[in-house]
């Protein structure tokens, strides 16, 4: 329908480019670039009788993505790079044209700190170029903001407390390794937890607060509460939400080397000279650490990842717990992708394709909860995501 150009070749984008071509009436007309356009060549290449086209880029140059965009005029720009990449995109759409989606929001390659502001600052800029950038296309955030918001469209008429729970049940059989990007993964869950409470952001130090939490399928799990940026739009969309927290499950032997690693200071984002030569400790880590590609052939398990809530609906108070559970080796068998990269690839791929549709098509800078969640939530049970919902049941859901 619409010309697509993809940006990235990791694990996520893999399962977003597959699953766009299973749905090439929509996605006749796409284009897979990375740094690396031998990774592109592969993915598209894996894909029978594909010709998805590919190409070179540099994401954090925004002449030669201004360059590429102008040549192959893109009507939707996907950002499945680094979350560091999303304004020198973002820039580069606006100066040709495209609209924008990606799946996490921006943050600072020289500081371990993301929140939305520097992307919510191009409003004004999308809308009156008549673009739609849409934030946050994932699962978490993503698929937990649409989940939110259709309890909110269907179940409650004042949604007051809110726990996002992600839980990975898996095992890939590895001593360590991180089920996306370790680089963004670790500066992630290092940082302080942030948890919204009575109309104030209240800090925690990292991985101080957890819980023994029940997870459908899988059974308890401890869980810990950590900042995730998806409240940041939630808590502003639904100002009724009196706390609003996420819990991910994290396994002892992966907390004890996530210490070490911490501890001797592998986990620094400060440049040291090593031999004459700068690096990044936490970059060189990356390095070494098992790819996150290649962990879905032996992954057994699944995620089971969802929205549990209270609040209330003709002046009676409700729960409300709506969740996906996804099997990696589901997901492997159909992509050659583990379940944590599943999980995000398809939400972006339903995103781009509500953009298409032109349901999701709207000047301005939106969060994913801020459209209509109903045709999202239809394509999630099409496209490998089902979900189920539990009202009015146990969830473990203290005020």
């Amino acid at each position: 329908m619409s010309r697509v150009l993809v940006i990235g070749a990791g694990g996520v984008a893999t399962v977003a480019i597959k699953k766009m071509a299973m749905n090439s009436d929509i996605f006749n007309d796409v284009m897979v670039a990375s740094r690396t356009k031998e990774k592109c060549d592969k993915i598209v290449g894996s894909i029978k009788g594909c010709n998805y086209k590919t190409a070179q880029i540099d994401a954090d140059d925004e002449e030669a993505l201004t360059k590429l965009m102008s040549e192959y005029k893109p009507e939707l720009v996907v950002n499945l790079a680094l979350p560091y990449q999303d304004l020198t995109i973002m820039n580069a759409c606006l100066r040709t044209g495209a609209s924008y989606l990606d799946t996490a929001n921006y943050e600072p390659r020289d500081r371990a700190h993301f929140e939305y502001s520097y992307q919510w600052k191009y409003k004004d800029s999308f809308e009156k170029a008549g673009l739609t950038a849409i934030l946050g296309c994932g699962f978490d955030p993503g698929v937990t903001s649409i989940f939110t918001a259709y309890a909110a469209k269907h179940v409650f008429d004042e949604i007051q407390y809110l726990d996002i729970v992600d839980c990975n049940a898996g095992n890939h059989h590895k001593a360590f390794a991180t089920n996306f990007n370790p680089e963004i993964n670790i500066r992630e869950i290092t940082q302080k937890g942030l948890y919204w409470e009575n109309g104030k952001w209240i800090e925690t130090e990292p991985l101080s607060i957890h819980k023994t939490l029940n997870y459908p399928n899988i059974g308890p799990k401890e869980s810990y509460l950590l900042h995730h940026e998806e409240l940041e739009s939630l808590v502003k969309n639904y100002p009724t939400i009196k706390r609003g927290r996420f819990w991910m499950t994290f396994g002892q032997e992966y907390l004890t080397h996530l210490r070490v690693i911490q501890d001797i200071g592998m986990a620094s984002i400060v440049p040291i000279n090593y031999n004459g030569q700068e690096i990044v400790p936490l970059q060189f880590l990356k390095a070494v650490l098992p790819n996150p590609q290649d962990l879905g052939k032996n992954y057994d398990g699944e995620t089971s990842i969802g929205c549990r809530m209270r609040g209330l609906k003709d002046g009676k108070e409700h729960t409300y717990y709506i969740y996906n559970n996804c099997k990696h080796q589901d997901a492997y068998n159909e992509t050659g992708m583990q379940g944590v990269s599943y999980t995000t690839g398809v939400p972006a791929m339903i995103g781009a394709m509500m953009y298409l549709l032109g349901t999701w098509k709207r000047p301005g800078v939106w969060n994913v909860e801020e459209f209509d969640p109903d045709p999202f939530m239809s394509q999630l049970n099409k496209q490998g995501l089902p979900w189920h919902e539990i009202l009015d049941g146990d969830i473990e859901f203290e005020k």
